[in-house]
């Protein structure tokens, strides 16, 4: 497997990660919990080590089958995932980077993937209520913790991105890039 880093100083992953909402999120069909942690084994197995998940794909249950699969294994995973998604009482969801929130959506990731600490953790979606610098700032205090080893932003643009950097490090940019969405090639592919 070829491998890649992320940033300057991030860790090192194979060129090839899984997703994982699909394992136990139904939006491209029926789950099956068995074939997903068969899939994510499968991929351990032949090389790949980038696995991505969130706290709210599957409500929890994405982070818990990604623990069963490496159980023995964290050393030769890196494992991102992401916060800073609510599911309200009626179902709906939204967003928030409020920086008080992050100490126990982080806690609530470790306990559900049975580790001590995250490779990347990924502020979810930027929140338009709250300064990036705030919530980054608090992202931050996860790293000096020991918690989290390095950080991340989705779909953030470049100015939102760069005023990130100037409160910490932000070593890996998600954001969608495929046939159908081509945006990254204006400007953020130079940022």
């Amino acid at each position: 497997m070829k491998t890649r880093r992320l940033g300057n100083d991030g860790p090192e992953v194979s060129a090839i990660g899984l997703g994982c909402m699909p394992l136990t999120t139904p939006a491209y069909g029926p789950i099956d919990l068995e074939e997903s942690l068969a899939t994510v084994n499968s991929a351990i197995d032949s090389g790949m080590n980038f696995f991505d998940s969130a706290q709210h794909y599957g409500d929890g249950k994405n982070e818990e089958l990604i623990a069963k699969a490496i159980k023995g294994r964290r050393e030769k995973v890196v494992i991102a995932s992401k916060f800073g998604t609510i599911v309200h009482a009626d179902g709906h969801r939204s967003v928030t980077g409020r920086p008080e929130l992050i100490p126990d959506a982080c806690e609530g990731s470790l306990k559900r993937l049975g580790t001590d600490y995250l490779d990347v953790y990924y502020l979810h979606r930027i929140d338009p209520d709250v300064p990036v610098e705030e919530t980054v700032g608090g992202m931050a205090k996860l790293v000096e913790q020991g918690k989290v080893r390095f950080l991340g932003l989705c779909e953030a643009a470049p100015a939102t991105l760069e005023r990130a950097c100037k409160i910490h490090q932000i070593t890996v940019l998600q954001s969608e890039y495929s046939l159908w969405s081509r945006f990254a090639e204006d400007e953020l592919f130079d940022a």
